[in-house]
């Protein structure tokens, strides 16, 4: 007795399947091959052409790519500089009152979803306050001095206009206080962003 999966083993029995197992009406659309994987099961899907795509195209035809593609600080990347980078650390700062600490009663956690600021400090070895080159935009902080070159990409949106820097000449660093600017609020941190 023949195996009744048997039938089925050969190229045209396959086609012969896919025939019978098709739309008449998609059968212009749809070509049976023998090689089928699991994305040509049912009818094919046309690809629907994405407005998007117009929008990325530049108005001058010179342009490769519009300047909405372009990060925010990459006209500041280059690797071929040859000043060092400095050392530097980041810190979240909050707004809190005794209300908080003993009370809880805005329920603030320690997180950086709670933070209103964000400090920089940032070690420049050599360097006097006046040497300094600072732009802070809103999602990239760009410092530059004889010695050093820092170029971050903010891990949060800053208001660059309310920022606030000191040079502390002891240690030879810059401490710069920028506030963080949310474009929503988590329900369980009120904070008091001016």
């Amino acid at each position: 007795m023949e195996h009744p999966l048997s039938d089925f083993s050969s190229i045209s029995s396959l086609k012969s399947l896919c025939t019978l197992l098709s739309d008449p009406v998609e059968e212009n659309e749809n070509q049976c091959s023998a090689f089928l994987g699991p994305g040509e099961i049912g009818p094919v899907k046309k690809l629907q052409q994405n407005d998007s795509t117009s929008t990325q195209i530049p108005k001058d035809k010179k342009q490769i790519w519009n300047s909405t593609e372009v990060p925010e600080g990459s006209e500041y990347d280059d690797s071929l500089d040859p000043r060092e980078r400095p050392e530097y650390e980041i810190l979240f700062k909050q707004r809190v009152g005794s209300e908080d600490i003993f009370l809880g009663m805005s329920q603030k956690d320690p997180s950086t979803a709670c933070c209103e600021d964000m400090v920089f400090r940032i070690r420049l070895p050599g360097t006097k306050s006046s040497d300094v080159s600072l732009d802070v935009r809103r999602k990239y902080l760009d410092l530059r001095t004889p010695k050093h070159k820092l170029g971050l990409h903010l891990p949060y949106t800053v208001n660059p206009k309310t920022g606030r820097a000191k040079f502390i000449v002891d240690t030879e660093t810059l401490e710069l206080t920028l506030n963080i600017v949310r474009d929503y609020e988590y329900p369980f941190c009120v904070t008091n962003n001016p």
